[in-house]
């Protein structure tokens, strides 16, 4: 791993996450490569991680054994096209972070015989506690699986998937989960300036809840549900409280949330391969 070169396209806010976590688990900066079309975020990259920079991309692929394209989705097309012949000549391995781009798009951009991994990591790789599910093609080989995995394990977890349909699903729970723990916390916040806290209160306790509950969950063997009600007295206050929940819906609505975001993670892979 240590050895590999590992180039980026696109200088993004993931990318320097990727770059951050591969440097602080032991690559070198200097075998890595970066180009965008931003040279602030280029100077700022090459000051603050000491990495290979440069405007043009055919400098990154002429430099990696890796590829990580790490463009906006609705750029990737004109990107990926652009580097096809130079990818097809180096037999570069492809790691694409893009979300809703699926392996039909990326092939026919860059050709039937390049070896590709599609990723969907998620926001929380930006301080190195990512989640990303990782799909390859057939062209992929064991060692560049281990190569890909390698660089996604420096922000967090990596798992594979056999099937690429299930990375709408992984976008559903992981892809979008952030926002969803957000959005609790933005209510149990507001709740509790309801209850009588102070708003600097109120944000710490409700972080610092999250985050233990999170870090119980990591750690123990036992399931979310038995976790829930080992903290669950009969009659208590978290009793209470949970049963409001449930009698809202709380289950069949984190269900149906979740539905929506499949099928519109479909959606949308559907309409970047027809467009």
């Amino acid at each position: 791993m240590k050895t590999n070169k590992i180039g980026f396209i696109g200088g993004g806010n993931m990318a320097s996450s990727l770059i951050s976590g591969l440097i602080a688990s032991g690559h070198a900066p200097e075998q890595i490569w970066v180009s965008d079309i931003n040279p602030d975020t280029l100077t700022a990259l090459k000051q603050d991680l000491t990495v290979n920079t440069s405007a043009n991309n055919d400098d990154v692929i002429n430099a990696a054994d890796v590829v990580v394209l790490a463009v906006k989705p609705q750029t990737l097309s004109a990107v990926a096209q652009s580097i096809a012949a130079l990818v097809q000549q180096k037999k570069s391995l492809v790691v694409s972070i893009a979300a809703g781009i699926n392996q039909n798009s990326l092939s026919h951009w860059l050709g039937a015989d390049t070896a590709i991994v599609r990723c969907m990591p998620n926001t929380p790789a930006l301080v190195l506690t990512g989640a990303t599910a990782l799909h390859a093609n057939d062209k992929v080989t064991a060692e560049q699986r281990d190569l890909a995995e390698n660089i996604l394990r420096a922000v967090g977890i990596a798992l594979w998937v056999d099937d690429e349909a299930e990375l709408d699903a992984v976008t559903a729970v992981s892809g979008s989960g952030p926002a969803y723990y957000f959005l609790l916390m933005e209510a149990m916040e507001k709740a509790a300036l309801e209850l009588g806290l102070s708003q600097e209160t109120a944000r710490l306790l409700v972080q610092q809840t999250a985050l233990g509950a999170a870090k119980i969950a990591l750690e123990s063997t036992e399931s979310p549900e038995q976790l829930r009600k080992r903290v669950t007295s009969p009659g208590g206050t978290t009793q209470q409280a949970i049963e409001t929940f449930e009698q809202g819906g709380f289950t069949e609505l984190v269900s149906k949330a979740l539905h929506a975001a499949r099928d519109r993670s479909i959606e949308m892979s559907k309409q970047m391969e027809n467009s």
